[in-house]
């Protein structure tokens, strides 16, 4: 997909992320690694989603190194300008363009409707229009590249659904246009935050970096919460309620993930060191990352072009989309003039 165009047989997908920074351990074990594998499956565009984070009150100096940071760790852990479509969403404007327009087949009951939308909506004393109108962009981002499918987590789920709805409506108002996105559910599951409560996540203190060094990982995997029944270390475990064990499933092989149950069940094997041996695949699985990132930050322009040319593939996209899309809303005044 070097050059931006459909590979005969395949399927288009999109997926974004918001530039919070550096990715970390949820991001990765709930996208970024399912990304990676997804690029020798389908046409990718993975894109850094710069238009949604404005929504979250970040402070715009603090928003570019952001996305520079984000984009450092989609090459690092594998995601290939040569494979796929990796850009910047605020350099295609046809995103925002699209999202105004379907505005007009998108009734507000059903954004009101919208989970995410109840919880956001929470925080705010008078809600911006940019909170309950975000799902709208999350469609457009989608439709603008007519995707065939979305690789999304069950939380997302909604979202998607609001999405192919839009493009039913749409669809029914002005003619066929757009496919109806299927949902690629992965098999991650919810990740849950090292305390054990909460989604994984950054902004709650609850993660790994993506990029950090090993005493940095065994810092904070030496925090996580473990079976809270198993309160000595002679206590037997209950690894299928330890979140700590959830875990090792992805970073260790059958026979270490057998005997890690196994020992937490017979207690023969404290909760320490349970988790060292977690921190150490961790450390381990994360060192190329490490490495590669190392490279891109020391050479930043080979990010800015390959985000350039990323930017470049997609908005040739989404302008034949867009041409398509003022057609048939009567917004290419001039051809009705005769």
């Amino acid at each position: 997909m070097s050059d931006g165009t459909t590979t005969p047989g395949r399927k288009r997908i999109f997926s974004g992320m918001q530039p919070s920074g550096e990715a970390h351990l949820g991001n990765y074990l709930g996208a970024l690694k399912r990304w990676v594998d997804m690029q020798d499956e389908y046409d990718c565009i993975w894109c850094i989603v710069d238009d949604h984070a404005i929504t979250s009150g970040l402070a715009p100096k603090e928003l570019p190194g952001n996305v520079f940071d984000l984009a450092v760790s989609f090459l690092a852990v594998g995601l290939d300008p040569e494979r796929a479509i990796i850009f910047v969403q605020s350099d295609v404007h046809e995103h925002t363009e699209l999202a105004w327009l379907l505005n007009a087949v998108t009734p507000k009951g059903d954004l009101e409707r919208m989970t995410q939308y109840k919880e956001k909506a929470q925080r705010f004393e008078s809600v911006p229009a940019g909170i309950l109108n975000y799902p709208i962009l999350q469609a457009a981002d989608i439709l603008i590249y007519k995707a065939d499918a979305v690789p999304v987590g069950e939380d997302q789920r909604q979202h998607l659904e609001l999405t192919r709805d839009i493009a039913r409506k749409f669809n029914a108002a002005y003619g066929d246009t757009f496919p109806e996105p299927e949902a690629l559910i992965g098999d991650a599951g919810k990740i849950l935050g090292l305390d054990g409560d909460a989604k994984m996540s950054k902004s709650v203190g609850n993660t790994v970096r993506l990029l950090a060094e090993p005493d940095e990982i065994w810092e904070r995997v030496r925090t996580a919460v473990t079976d809270p029944q198993r309160v000595r270390r002679t206590d037997p475990g209950r690894p299928e309620v330890c979140n700590v064990y959830s875990l090792h499933k992805f970073f260790a092989d059958e026979a270490t993930v057998a005997d890690v149950a196994a020992q937490c069940r017979a207690a023969t094997r404290g909760c320490v060191d349970c988790k060292k041996i977690l921190a150490d695949n961790i450390a381990t699985t994360f060192a190329p990352f490490r490495e590669r990132a190392a490279h891109f930050r020391a050479h930043p322009d080979e990010v800015r072009r390959t985000l350039d040319e990323g930017a470049r593939k997609a908005r040739a996209i989404a302008a034949e989309t867009m041409a398509e899309v003022r057609r048939k809303m009567g917004l290419r005044w001039r051809d009705g003039l005769g």
